[in-house]
Order: structure tokens, then C-alpha cells, then sequence
């Protein structure tokens, strides 16, 4: 009996000496895990960081790469006590340093988008491709530690793996080879108007990721598409709009056609009261003067040439919009004819207005229109609209 209590008896002291231990050692990490993230950390480097001119220790701050590398201190006083296995060490080491570099490469990602080139090119797709690079070297780096293997054994074993990774990261492929392409193209960039029926998309670009283009459409819902699927696709791009400092106004007056006449005395006299097509009516008078000399006009007006009320309101369109200070006037500037059809003589505006605002440009477009509209009775035109209730009133 005395001698199975003396061999148990050092069995004993072995494993409550070794519990101990790991009491021991939990709880020194846990407390110096505690000091170094809310004293050392919170109360001091981080308020003295914060201090700085620098933003980037602050984005450092605001990702956490500083509370990642806290979580040395636990693993230097586990390493201190010996109770972790060695391959287990190596990959709590190796998990340490995984998620600092994630929280770093977020940092430098989060730095460049505050910066002044982060309206030129988009890094957002290539932040995310060398996070998921870091991130799969990172889980085999792992997986060999605890494995009790070297890294390049496991790294050798992917390649009969190809085919089967070329199919499960076939999306993340085709959306790098997009990404590059948007880049090198310069194909657009966050803040551009983008249109893609397609998809249901009208509106500007808030996000370029790796995976999804977002889209806010003009009525504040997002649409949310795949990257490489939009550049497979067709899609306009508004910049160019947008830089040029001018948008086009392109819209279209129906005139009657039974209203078109020839302009008699009374109403050339009517037109040369009108500003800004007195200098008009008095160069057109002299110049078809000169031409009908020789020809008997007083016969008939299809003797000669002779004013017309549409040509001579389309002459008041032109200068109305000459002096206006909205239209731009280093664009294309037409005011011109269609083909005549069904719905009467079109007559068309094609010009530029100043601003490139949608709410301004409606207002400029919606102003001109308002009194194009309103002044065609003044050169006895009458527009030209289908049949309404109204109109079959009359009719018995």
C-alpha cells in the first residue's frame, strides 16, 4: 500500500503543477492582453497618435491594426509558460500576423481613397485581390504549422488542384480581368453618371469592388451588378457630358401645316417691332428686293421670294436663343426643319444649355420651350396636337 502511495504521489504533484501552470499562464495573458489593449494602447499611444497632423496613423487607428498587434503580448507570455505545443504556436503566431496584415492592407486602402488621386484610379478591386492572396498563403501557411508540414507541401499539392480552383474562383478571375480593364481604360470612376438598361441602371457610380458595380439610380434605389457582367454589356457613360460643360437640348415644336402662309405687308410691319428680328427682317427685305427686281411678283408670290412666317419664326428661335445667356453658344447651335408627317412640320432645337445640372438644364429647356410655345400665335402658326374631348364638341 505505502508503495502504490509513492508512486501515485509524484503523478500527482506532475499534473496539478502542470494545471497550475496553465492557470497561470492564462491568466498572465489574459491580464497583459488587458493592460496592453485598454491602458497602454487606449490611454496612451492611441490618444497620442490621434494628436498628430497625419491621418494615417488615425486610419491605422480606425481599421484596428494597432488592437491586432496587442494580441502579441498574450502569445509571447504563452510562449514564456511552454504550454502550447510547438506546431500550435507557430499557427497562432501565424494567425497574429494574418489578421495585422489584413487590418494594414485596409489602412492603405482606406489612404489612398482619402487621398487626391482616389478620383483617378479605383485600387478598391486590387485591395481586395491582395487580401484574398494574403489570405489563401495565409490559410496554408496555417494548416502547414499545424499539420506539422512544410508550406511548400502543401503548396506543391495545388497544382493538381487547378481545374478545380480555376471553377470555384472563375467569378473572382473574370471580375480581376474587369477591374483591369476599367482601370487601363479608363473606363469610368466613382461620381459618373453610367446608363445600363440592361440592367436597370440609370444613374452615378458609388462603389467599384472587385466583384459588383453599385449604381445609384435617379430615384435613390441602388442597383447592384456584377462586374465583369457590365463589362461584357454595353453601357453609356455621361462624363463626357459632364465635362464638356454644356447638355443638349434636343425637342421638337409641331406646327399646323394649314397655318404656314406667306408674310404680307401688315405682317412684316408686325415682325419689324420685335428686337431682336428687326435687323433680321430689314437684311432678308433687302436682300429679296435685289432678287426679285427682275421678276413680276406682283402677279404672284411664286414669281419670287417672299418671307414666310415659318421661316421667319425659325429665324426668331435662332436669335432668341443667340441672346440668351443659358445656351451655349461654342456647341452645336441648329434650329432646323424636319420632314413633314402625320403630326405636322416638326421644328427643331439643337442646342446646348450652359449647365450640365439635371435640375438647372430642365429649368433652362422647360423656360425656352414655355415661351417658344406661348409666342408661336404671334406669327400666325398655330400648333399642331391630335384631337382632344374638345376639339369633337363642335363637331355635329
Amino acid at each position: 500500500m505505502e508503495h502504490f502511495s509513492h508512486m501515485i504521489n509524484p503523478w500527482y504533484s506532475t499534473q496539478y503543477e502542470q494545471y497550475g501552470v496553465v492557470l497561470i499562464a492564462v491568466l498572465s495573458a489574459f491580464f497583459s492582453y488587458f493592460i496592453t489593449r485598454y491602458l497602454i494602447l487606449d490611454l496612451f499611444i492611441i490618444r497620442l497618435l490621434r494628436k498628430t497632423n497625419t491621418q494615417i496613423d488615425d486610419v491605422l487607428i480606425e481599421k484596428g491594426f494597432f488592437n491586432r498587434l496587442s494580441y502579441v503580448v498574450p502569445f509571447v507570455v504563452f510562449y514564456y509558460f511552454k504550454v502550447i505545443p510547438n506546431q500550435y504556436e507557430s499557427a497562432l503566431l501565424a494567425v497574429i500576423i494574418l489578421c495585422a496584415l489584413n487590418s494594414l492592407i485596409s489602412a492603405i486602402g482606406e489612404i489612398y481613397f482619402r487621398s487626391k488621386y482616389a478620383s483617378r484610379v479605383n485600387i478598391k478591386s486590387y485591395i481586395q485581390i491582395l487580401k484574398l492572396i494574403v489570405n489563401l498563403l495565409g490559410i496554408i501557411v496555417i494548416i502547414a504549422f499545424l499539420l506539422n508540414k512544410s508550406p511548400l507541401y502543401l503548396l506543391s499539392g495545388l497544382g493538381a488542384l487547378t481545374a478545380v480552383l480555376m471553377l470555384i474562383f472563375k467569378d473572382t478571375i473574370l471580375s480581376l480581368v474587369s477591374s483591369v480593364q476599367i482601370t487601363s481604360n479608363n473606363l469610368f470612376k466613382i461620381g459618373d453618371w453610367l446608363e445600363a438598361p440592361q440592367f436597370g441602371a440609370d444613374g452615378d457610380v458609388i462603389d467599384i469592388a472587385l466583384h459588383t458595380i453599385k449604381i445609384q439610380n435617379w430615384d435613390k434605389t441602388i442597383s447592384i451588378i456584377p462586374t465583369h457582367k457590365l463589362i461584357d454589356s454595353s453601357f453609356k457613360n455621361w462624363k463626357g457630358m459632364s465635362e464638356s460643360g454644356g447638355r443638349r437640348i434636343k425637342r421638337s415644336i409641331y406646327l399646323d401645316l394649314n397655318s404656314i402662309k406667306f408674310c404680307d405687308i401688315e405682317m412684316i410691319e408686325k415682325f419689324k417691332k420685335i428686337d431682336i428680328l428687326s435687323d433680321y427682317i430689314d437684311t432678308k427685305i433687302s436682300d429679296i428686293g435685289n432678287h426679285n427686281e427682275s421678276k413680276d411678283v406682283e402677279k404672284s408670290n411664286l414669281n419670287g421670294r417672299v418671307l414666310t412666317n415659318v421661316g421667319t419664326y425659325r429665324a426668331y428661335i435662332q436669335n432668341y436663343l443667340r441672346s440668351s445667356s443659358n445656351i451655349h453658344q461654342g456647341m452645336t447651335f441648329l434650329v432646323r426643319q424636319l420632314s413633314p408627317g402625320k403630326n405636322g412640320l416638326p421644328l427643331e432645337v439643337y442646342v446646348f444649355s450652359n449647365s450640365t445640372d439635371w435640375i438647372e438644364y430642365e429649368s433652362i429647356q422647360s423656360d425656352i420651350f414655355d415661351h417658344l410655345i406661348a409666342s408661336v400665335g404671334e406669327f400666325d402658326l398655330t400648333l399642331f396636337q391630335n384631337p382632344t374631348g374638345n376639339d369633337f364638341k363642335g363637331v355635329k
